[in-house]
């Protein structure tokens, strides 16, 4: 079979589930993890003959696209933050929101801390790891420990930090009964915030193939992580400290009136203009 072929098989076999340009990235997508060729390379080798592996391999890529399941599920990374990362059932797929959430992190920590201070970061409910990776990277010198209550999203996360050479300590517990040891510099934190009422909203993709436990409160309140960060926060945040929180885009001004207390509290709204993050300065 030529790749020709084989594009003309996807577009067809996919064309109920998606438009266009979506099927025609997802093209681009696979093209580059199984054949190694970008867009240019992939118009460029339309009549190149396919050996039977990479038919095989966009065969099964094209029933579980039918399923529902999540292109980077099938192939078992994401890209986020100009970084590639593992990916399974057992984490959330990192989103841009999360993208913004660490770029307004970075550029306040940039400007706020010295470039050698060694600072303490505390990440709640790490999944797959992307938010301390990220910030080790750009925070060589900081002291970042990340907990999450799935061993399974650890073992991902514990993956993506040997894969991009970063020292994280991680730490298997539930946050919402856990003590915090010492002080911190930074908290920054995306738990679980979609409400009870608000599951019939998530799509089915979301439903059926990411972890309730990353996405859904563990409890009628859907602020519950936020306000135990909240009461942590005024224990463990040092002096002149910041929380980064990414936030339930309904639920802002509630989310924001818990921290009220502080000297400096943020609503920021993300790049489709639904209130997104709260960051807060001690």
């Amino acid at each position: 079979m030529k790749l020709l072929e084989l594009h003309s098989i996807f577009k067809q076999e996919l064309s109920e589930l998606y438009d266009s340009s979506e099927i025609s990235c997802l093209w681009e997508i696979f093209g580059e993890h199984y054949l190694g060729l970008d867009k240019i390379g992939l118009r460029q080798s339309e009549n190149t003959q396919l050996p039977s592996q990479p038919i095989v391999q966009y065969t099964e890529a094209i029933n579980q696209l039918k399923s529902g399941k999540p292109y980077q599920q099938i192939l078992g990374e994401a890209d986020f933050f100009g970084m590639k990362f593992c990916v399974n059932q057992h984490v959330l797929i990192p989103r841009p929101e999360t993208e913004e959430l660490l770029d307004y992190a970075i550029k306040t920590i940039s400007k706020e801390f010295s470039e050698q201070t060694e600072i303490k970061i505390l990440d709640i409910g790490t999944g797959s790891g992307v938010i301390p990776i990220v910030l080790k990277k750009h925070f060589p010198n900081a002291r970042i420990t990340s907990i999450d209550f799935s061993k399974e999203a650890l073992a991902v996360a514990k993956k993506n930090a040997e894969r991009h050479h970063t020292e994280i300590e991680f730490i298997l517990n539930d946050y919402l009964n856990y003590t915090l040891p010492t002080h911190y510099d930074v908290i920054i934190s995306n738990p679980p915030y979609i409400g009870i009422e608000e599951v019939s909203e998530i799509s089915d993709t979301v439903k059926n193939f990411e972890p309730h436990l990353a996405l859904f409160s563990p409890c009628a309140d859907p602020l519950v992580f936020y306000r135990k960060i909240a009461t942590d926060a005024k224990h463990h945040l040092n002096n002149g400290g910041f929380l980064f929180l990414e936030i339930n885009q309904k639920l802002g001004a509630e989310t924001l009136a818990l921290y009220k207390y502080f000297s400096d509290a943020q609503l920021i709204k993300d790049l489709s203009n639904n209130d997104r993050m709260i960051i807060v300065k001690k």
